[in-house]
């Protein structure tokens, strides 16, 4: 573990070897991945970069929270993605010369990443096959990703978007004891509304829906789903 600002850092082997970006890769490149690696702490609720800024790096995430967005001319915010540790993002940079056509914003209280400076990253690519394949692959499941967001912005009502929000995060990062299912949530309600295409009143009222007919629980720490079967 190495120190910074007072925080415990991940050492650059212990991310590689958790970013799935990087899987195949021979120790030989490995080793200059580590020199290329730059750490960088952020508080909360800071821009890592804005919509607009020179595309210039990729991040990995090795601690905290990221809501990936754009803004609108007339300030609506739609969230894209929410990212957690091990996540790569600014990647746009690796195949394009295009600024960053997102946002990147900290939503926890001590988020550190990982960056590496695209023209670093990019003579790499030149020299690697495993992570040639690996970016390739990344960017498909982007793909593939936004297409079911669109398919749900399309076909699902209101209600459906945010108990698919619900269940994704309680399938991919929460803790099961049970039937219930417990996951940490630092977004607001406006956020889930962001990242759903929904209002905030919409959210507030599915929510206390849900809670009134006990199949959720929430409060300021994380939300919690009474048994996953019945949550539909």
């Amino acid at each position: 573990m190495i120190e910074t600002r007072g925080l415990e850092v991940t050492d650059k082997a212990f991310v590689i070897g958790r970013v799935t970006l990087f899987d195949g890769m021979d120790p030989a490149e490995v080793k200059i991945l580590e020199g290329m690696m730059e750490v960088k702490v952020f508080p909360k609720y800071q821009f890592v970069y804005r919509q607009g800024d020179t595309a210039d790096y990729v991040y990995l995430l090795s601690k905290g929270s990221v809501k990936i967005g754009t803004t609108h001319v007339d300030g609506r915010e739609m969230i894209k993605r929410i990212l957690h540790p091990e996540a790569v993002f600014g990647e746009i940079g690796i195949y394009s010369d295009n600024d960053y056509n997102n946002f990147a914003f900290t939503m926890s209280n001590e988020v550190v990443t990982y960056r590496i400076a695209i023209k670093n990253f990019r003579h790499l690519l030149r020299k690697s096959n495993a992570l040639n394949l690996n970016v390739l692959s990344m960017i498909g499941n982007r793909l593939s990703n936004t297409e079911k967001r669109l398919e749900s912005l399309i076909f699902k009502d209101a209600r459906a978007r945010i108990i698919d929000f619900l269940r994704f995060n309680a399938e991919t990062r929460g803790r099961k004891v049970g039937y219930e299912t417990f996951f940490k949530n630092n977004l607001t309600q406006q956020d889930i509304a962001n990242f759903t295409g929904t209002s905030r009143q919409t959210v507030t009222s599915v929510l206390n829906d849900l809670r009134k007919a006990d199949l959720i629980y929430f409060n300021r720490s994380g939300i919690l789903i009474r048994d996953m079967a019945r949550l539909v």
